[in-house]
């Protein structure tokens, strides 16, 4: 990963499950969690979205936007919203141009096979577009009580 906390976060426009176009400059002044994620209602990717979305109330009152990404379509990533009402928007990027302009479509072994996915990471962006950390070790169950021990919420 080339990107390193202190970094001004990489511009992006991608549209959501809705078909609403989103950026990083549409939250200027806000504290955005960016998170990569491989693929729509699989397991670990399941839990790590749960957990949001169950904290999201806390992270919304502290002024945080959640931003989830993954290569998934529109139709997936609405299917997987519904299925455990998501509060917060999934981004399309079925061109991988965000992935790899954060740097997280990347080789990865998993369970002995290597090859190019996406490397589960959340970028923790300050209300001025730089990065303040980058959670490269998600732990899914309790990435939320990650995102606010590191930003002291």
């Amino acid at each position: 990963m080339t990107l390193k906390e202190g970094d001004k976060a990489p511009a992006f426009k991608a549209n959501d499950q809705d078909g609403n176009t989103h950026s990083l400059k549409d939250y200027k002044r806000k504290k955005v969690v960016l998170y990569f994620y491989p693929q729509d209602d699989t397991e670990t990717c399941t839990k790590e979205a749960c957990n949001l979305r169950d904290n999201f109330e806390v992270l919304k009152s502290k002024g945080v936007v959640v931003l989830g990404v993954s290569p998934d379509d529109e139709k997936s990533h609405k299917k997987f919203e519904k299925k455990y009402n998501l509060p917060f928007k999934l981004l399309v990027d079925t061109e991988k141009k965000i992935l790899q302009g954060y740097g997280v479509w990347d080789w990865k072994t998993f369970m002995g096979r290597t090859y190019v996915g996406v490397l589960r990471t959340t970028f923790l962006i300050n209300e001025k577009g730089k990065i303040d950390h980058i959670i490269e070790k998600v732990v899914s169950k309790t990435h939320a009580q990650q995102i606010m021990e590191l930003w002291g919420l």
